[in-house]
């Protein structure tokens, strides 16, 4: 099955994503911040990433340029509450950058997993 990347600073939000998704027979690596999501890029085989925006050390944002520049064709999903600025920026910033899909939190688990497995699948149909 694929492989996805949770990179998440809230740990509660993380479990709950890993534990929906490996329920669903992904193979599920997880980061707390954007250092530790490029480290573990570099070594797995992932199909996905699901990131946050707003993360101590570095952002969502930049994580989405670096793994866009590394692997042009990575799906990613970008998720954010936005902190006091709201959302809408950060996320509309994130679709820009590469981004194929935004969901505000919070958002419907049910909605993330219908999109990850389309995202998925349209990936292996290349």
């Amino acid at each position: 099955m694929a492989g996805i990347m949770i990179v998440e600073d809230d740990s509660d939000m993380r479990e709950m994503l890993r534990e929906a998704f490996s329920r669903r027979k992904f193979t599920i690596i997880e980061a707390g911040n954007g250092h530790e999501a490029m480290a573990r890029f570099k070594s797995s085989l992932v199909s996905l990433v699901i990131t946050d925006i707003l993360m101590p050390d570095e952002d969502g944002l930049k994580v989405i340029m670096k793994l866009k520049e590394s692997k042009p064709d990575l799906k990613i999903i970008a998720i954010s509450g936005g902190g006091k600025a709201g959302p809408g920026n950060y996320l509309s910033l994130a679709k820009t950058l590469g981004a194929d899909e935004i969901f505000t939190k919070p958002f419907s688990l049910k909605a993330l997993i219908e999109k990850t497995e389309e995202l998925i699948r349209s990936e292996q149909c290349r």
